[in-house]
């Protein structure tokens, strides 16, 4: 854990022109959710990915450490949530410029060990025209112990839910997923390496992936894309296991979750202004 002070205000720029191929696939991989919506809440993490030859690879198929995202000496990093929030969505034949930068890095000691928080802006641009700005926030974890104990989410509360979508990712949803958004983490293909190194009870759905179920859920109830949608990751969703996607209303604001059914825990939340 060196001095990282010199990666804030690190910045890169990538564009991409989105192609009838990208919509149609992002489409029927979100099947049951985008039904009859022309709004794609979330196809905008499809474009301008991290692009490396597999020598700049680290251990677990992502970029390695270094290269734009800080080494803060804690090999697992995961998704751990963000904030989104619309001007308007990305179409097909549109070409969109994301500008990232990192904004934030600090280190704090969890129940599961030390932990890093690297945070990063993105804003999503069609010429001069925002669409989309973006806080993501990434956590680096310790690699598991073995004597350790396993970490025991709390049960779900009960919710008066307004909408829900139920869903079962299978191992198929997450290759799909992974490649539409060049995701070469290992924890969502490679079931040796997301149980026996990093820990996990089998591959793990995407956050980004859960975190778009909920905004399609969010854009049908509100009749628009939500002009501010915040979520966090609280507990791995594990693949092959059923799943809800669901809404509540709640002192203004529309509150969603994804919810592990077999073990009645919720996986990731989310909240987002109810007009």
């Amino acid at each position: 854990m060196s001095d990282t002070s010199s990666w804030i205000g690190f910045e890169r720029e990538a564009c991409e022109t989105v192609t009838e191929r990208q919509v149609r696939e992002f489409r029927v991989t979100l099947d049951g959710f985008l039904a009859g919506e022309d709004e794609t809440p979330g196809l905008h993490w499809c474009l301008a990915p991290e692009i490396y030859p597999p020598a700049d690879l680290g251990r677990d198929g992502h970029p390695r450490l270094g290269l734009f995202l800080p080494d803060l000496g804690l090999p697992r990093r995961m998704w751990a949530g963000g904030r989104v929030s619309y001007r308007g969505g990305v179409r097909a034949g549109e070409t969109i410029t994301r500008r990232s930068t990192i904004t934030d890095i600090r280190f704090k000691e969890g129940r599961s060990g030390k932990l890093g928080f690297v945070t990063l802006e993105h804003s999503y641009l069609c010429g001069q025209d925002l669409r989309i700005s973006e806080q993501q926030n990434i956590v680096y974890r310790e690699d598991p112990s073995s004597d350790a104990p396993t970490p025991q989410p709390p049960q779900a509360e009960p919710w008066e839910v307004i909408r829900s979508i139920e869903v079962l990712p299978t191992s198929t949803l997450l290759f799909r997923y992974s490649a539409m958004t060049f995701n070469g983490h290992r924890i969502h293909y490679d079931k040796i390496y997301a149980i026996g190194t990093e820990g996990y009870a089998g591959l793990v759905v995407h956050g980004p992936l859960q975190s778009t179920w909920m905004q399609i859920l969010a854009a049908q109830i509100l009749e628009h894309l939500p002009k501010d949608f915040t979520y966090r990751g609280l507990s791995p969703l594990i693949c092959d296991r059923p799943a809800v996607v669901e809404a509540r209303k709640r002192e203004g604001k529309l509150a969603l979750r994804v919810r592990d059914l077999e073990a009645d825990i919720v996986t990731m939340e989310a909240h987002t202004n109810h007009h």
